[in-house]
This record gives structure tokens, C-alpha cells and sequence, in this order.
């Protein structure tokens, strides 16, 4: 069972390391795999834990263990030593520490999480940040880099944003994963206009429970780059690699939930309108 005792704070001690001008890299710059192969193989060092989430979300400092051969040569230079200890910041969901939910099967948040970055990822929204399923101090859980968030935005107006293509994406990468709790919390834009979402631990339940507070384009056409995206993961559930990646972190019959959701997409080509008989916005919605 997941220790409560286990580091706390309010707050992550460390940001995710800024580049020159304010400006935070959606990943480190060797790019999204090696991103992925740090975040699965690399050692975890819990910093400390966010208490004011619903389930244990502990932030951690992940870091290869080994030096790199590119910089061995001269390890004695200053700048490579300092690259060689560097990290990133991520964010560690065991599955012993998720809390029960009666609309969901327990111990099966973080595979929800995983699934979430790679449907994303499949339609070329990017708008989950780098995300797998590995074993950590607590037992096997989800991990995702960190995303230090443009302070300098004021989350509210842009959730309400009408012209805002990221923000569209998101909502509708909402409405294929059927997420049941997109908060303005959870939105996080950084520095260059690119916007990422956080913790879709509630996505892909079979019954329709879309709750977001992005309902502003309800019944409104899509736009083309959604429809082609809507294309790009349809293909990639039915002919690509997808539906055997969702197969190990979703039950069978939710995977195909999904596709029925993107097929009606295509086929309406419509922002969905909010549900009759469920509450439509989450609470709180901060």
C-alpha cells in the first residue's frame, strides 16, 4: 500500500529548468523519445509530494544513472560534468496510491493516463506531455514530465478563449478520450503559445461523461486540422500500431468506445454538446 507518510509538500521544490528568456522547452531538447526512454528507464528521486491532489502525485527529479558517452571524453569540462548529473522533473502516480471511484475500476488511473498521451499523440496534438507506465519506489505507476506552466497566464480568460487552436485541440482530444474532469487547473500553457493538459486519470469510460469547462464551441463544425487529425487516429486505431498500445492499459470494450466516439466525429463533424444526464462542468472547476 502507498505510504502517506511519504515526502509532502505544497508545493515542487524545483521547476522544470527554464532556457535563456523565460522560455521552458516542451521536452528536452534530444528530443520526445529519449524523453520517454528517461522517463521509463531512468532512476526516480522523490522531491517531495502534491498534497492538493485527489490521488499520491509525487514529484521527482528522474535521472539516467550513467554518464553519456557524447561527453565522457571530457568529462573534466565543467559544462559537461553539470550536463552529465542534470535531470528532468516529472510527475510519479503509483497505483497504490489511487483512491477508488465508483464509476471506474480501481488500480486503473495511471493506465488511463498513459493512454491519453498516446492518443495524442497517434492524432498529432500534443497536448499530453510525455507519458509512460513503469515501476517506481511505491510499485508500478504512471510517469510524466514535468511542465513548468507560463505563470504569466491567466488560466481563467484563457479557458474562455474562443480563438484559441491549442485550446480547440484540447477540447477536442477531450471529447475522444470522454474526459470526466477537465478542469481549468489542469490546462498548461508555456512560453511560445503551445498548451498541454494534465491528469486524465478519468478518460475512456464506455458511458458518455464528458465534464470539461471548454464547452464554448458545443455544436459548432469542426475545423479542418481536427477532422484531419480525427482521420490520422482513426487509421491509427484501425490499421497502426494504437490499438495494441490502448490494449495493455484499456479493457476491450472501452477501446472500442473510443473508436465509436471518433468515427462520430468524423461522421458529424460537430463539437459534442454537453450530456443531459450528467453534471457538464466538474466542481470546482479551478
Amino acid at each position: 500500500m502507498f505510504d502517506a507518510a511519504s515526502p509532502e509538500g505544497s508545493t515542487p521544490p524545483k521547476p522544470y529548468p527554464r532556457m535563456e528568456g523565460g522560455r521552458v522547452p516542451p521536452f528536452p531538447p534530444r528530443g520526445e523519445q529519449a524523453t520517454l526512454d528517461l522517463l521509463t528507464h531512468g532512476t526516480l528521486e522523490i522531491e517531495g509530494r502534491l498534497v492538493d491532489a485527489s490521488n499520491a502525485t509525487l514529484y521527482c527529479t528522474i535521472r539516467t544513472g550513467r554518464p553519456d558517452p557524447r561527453t565522457a571524453k571530457d568529462s573534466k569540462n565543467p559544462k559537461n560534468a553539470k550536463r552529465q548529473r542534470a535531470g528532468i522533473a516529472c510527475v510519479y502516480k503509483p497505483i497504490a496510491g489511487e483512491r477508488p471511484l465508483w464509476d471506474f475500476p480501481a488500480g486503473t488511473l495511471a493506465g488511463r493516463e498513459v493512454a491519453a498521451y498516446a492518443v495524442s499523440r497517434a492524432a498529432g496534438w500534443d497536448v499530453v506531455p510525455p507519458t509512460v507506465m513503469r515501476d517506481g519506489p511505491f510499485g508500478p505507476g504512471m510517469c510524466q514530465l514535468w511542465i513548468d506552466h507560463d505563470t504569466g497566464v491567466d488560466l481563467i480568460a484563457l479557458s474562455r478563449r474562443t480563438d484559441h487552436a491549442g485550446l480547440r485541440d484540447m477540447a477536442v482530444f477531450d471529447a475522444v478520450v470522454n474526459n470526466a474532469d477537465r478542469k481549468i487547473g489542469h490546462l498548461l500553457p508555456v512560453p511560445g503559445g503551445h498548451l498541454y493538459g494534465c491528469d486524465h486519470g478519468v478518460c475512456f469510460a464506455e458511458d458518455y461523461k464528458l465534464r470539461t469547462v471548454l464547452w464554448q464551441w458545443r455544436g459548432k463544425t469542426l475545423p479542418r486540422r481536427s477532422v484531419e487529425a480525427l482521420r490520422r487516429l482513426n487509421a491509427e486505431l484501425i490499421e497502426g500500431s494504437l490499438g495494441a498500445e490502448l490494449s495493455g492499459l484499456l479493457a476491450d470494450s472501452e477501446i472500442q468506445a473510443t473508436r465509436v466516439r471518433v468515427e462520430t466525429l468524423i461522421k458529424h463533424r460537430v463539437h459534442p454538446y454537453p450530456p443531459t444526464d450528467w453534471p457538464a462542468v466538474p466542481w470546482p472547476p479551478i
